[in-house]
């Protein structure tokens, strides 16, 4: 990867519906080679894919939690029966597994506590082998952004 590949990134980080025109403009290259760049990224999975980034309070998102879980136990099976089922479910927006007290650390999206009550009561509290969830309630948020820094 180049520095030119490196600029285009740049670009659609900051706007994924921009067009290869654009980008092409900005850098100083023709609508050709952008194009051809950008679809030699897509195919070795450089850029994943194009998502809307939407504003969760006006979609009824307001309280972000971030639930530390500990399993009882530990096992590949009962490891991959964990990811398949906090999968499934749509609350969390992002699992990522840790090191430390915890063994995984779920960022959860829901209207209100009364919403969250009910998603660990009847949903994180029916997968099995959870020995514990600690929950931290996001007071304000104060920086979020989808960008990987990419340095030239």
């Amino acid at each position: 990867m180049d520095q030119t590949d490196k600029k285009i990134l740049k670009l659609l980080q900051e706007d994924g519906s921009i067009t290869t025109k654009e980008i092409a403009r900005r850098i100083h290259l023709s609508n050709t080679p952008v194009y051809e760049r950008i679809k030699k990224m897509e195919r070795e999975g450089v850029i994943k894919k194009y998502v809307a980034v939407l504003n969760r309070e006006k979609l009824d998102r307001d309280l972000i939690v971030f639930c530390n879980v500990t399993l009882k136990e530990h096992s590949k099976t009962i490891g991959h029966k964990f990811v398949k089922d906090i999968t499934a479910l749509e609350e969390v927006v992002e699992c990522y597994n840790i090191s430390g007290d915890y063994d995984f650390l779920l960022k959860v999206m829901v209207k209100d506590m009364k919403a969250y009550q009910d998603f660990v009561l009847n949903r994180l509290g029916e997968i099995e082998n959870i020995g514990s969830a600690h929950s931290t309630f996001v007071m304000g948020e104060i920086k979020q952004s989808y960008k990987i820094p990419i340095t030239e």
